[in-house]
């Protein structure tokens, strides 16, 4: 199966795509030059929020809510307007923002990282009703946010650490016990990115420098491979009308013979459908 270019733009960085449902519209960043894009149909959107934007999720039909370096934001994607909901590391400007998604439940996971990959200087948080919490500490890159269909199980990852691990959730989506091993990637030298779990419950995994989404079932094992044109590929999205596309963003960054293939939006009919994104319910 061979990918197709979705959106030519080249981002240095690019990350969080998001498909809102209501607006049949995908949206993805390009981080470090602070851009928010879009595409719906042949219109093409581009707006620059002014410092380092990463991740994601819908409010209504005319509402994002977007992590920046230093807040969560609500965004109006019709003016671009923003107002802040929750200060997101402001007092620490050696950070920014990373992956993120909504949850079942209508809450927002939002991974923290030093803007130089320091060891150990991330978290991921959860802004629910309202109020933001920090769920794990001492994170290097955090990746692969996501969240099974049955609202049971969350995914992260530590890129640095190879390691995607599980969460169980308990009925309000906070974390119920210890992570545990997932998938043990570093074994294989394979770097995990974003990742998004399908309407069967499978993970798709963005293998950062192999230029890849893999896919895998719910016991860990491996169903298959797919790739993309860009040799970075950092976040996969499923979205289309019957979200049976997926979505696959990837960047330039720190590749010294990047080519034009290395940074657009890639797109991939493989089969199995995704599941809709989760509104963020904001207070």
């Amino acid at each position: 199966m061979t990918a197709r270019v979705h959106d030519s733009r080249l981002c240095t960085l690019g990350e969080g795509p998001l498909w809102h449902p209501e607006r049949e519209e995908l949206f993805w960043f390009d981080i470090t030059a602070g851009r928010l894009l879009s595409r719906r149909g042949e219109a093409a959107c581009e707006w620059n929020l002014g410092e380092c934007v990463s991740a994601a999720g819908w409010i209504d039909a005319d509402t994002l809510l977007v992590a920046s370096e230093t807040a969560l934001l609500r965004f109006e994607i019709a003016t671009g307007a923003t107002v802040r909901l929750a200060a997101l590391e402001a007092d620490r400007p050696a950070t920014r923002s990373n992956d993120g998604r909504a949850d079942p439940f209508g809450g927002f996971w939002i991974g923290t990282m030093g803007k130089e990959a320091e060891p150990g200087a991330g978290a991921i948080y959860r802004y629910f009703e309202g109020a933001l919490e920090r769920l794990f500490a001492g994170i290097t890159i955090p990746n692969s946010i996501c969240f099974a269909p049955d609202g049971k199980l969350a995914y992260f990852a530590d890129t640095a650490e190879g390691i995607i691990r599980r969460q169980r959730l308990d009925g309000a989506g906070w974390p119920r016990g210890a992570a545990e091993p997932f998938l043990d990637l570093a074994a294989e030298g394979l770097h995990p990115d974003g990742s998004v779990v399908d309407g069967e419950g499978a993970l798709w995994n963005a293998q950062w420098g192999a230029g890849r989404i893999a896919r895998y079932a719910p016991d860990g094992h491996l169903l298959g491979t797919f790739a993309v044109g860009g040799r970075n590929s950092s976040c996969p999205a499923f979205g289309g009308t019957d979200l049976s596309t997926i979505f696959v963003t990837t960047a330039r960054e720190g590749l010294a013979d990047a080519g034009p293939g290395d940074g657009p939006v890639y797109s991939l009919a493989p089969g199995p459908r995704g599941q809709r994104e989760h509104r963020v319910r904001i207070v």
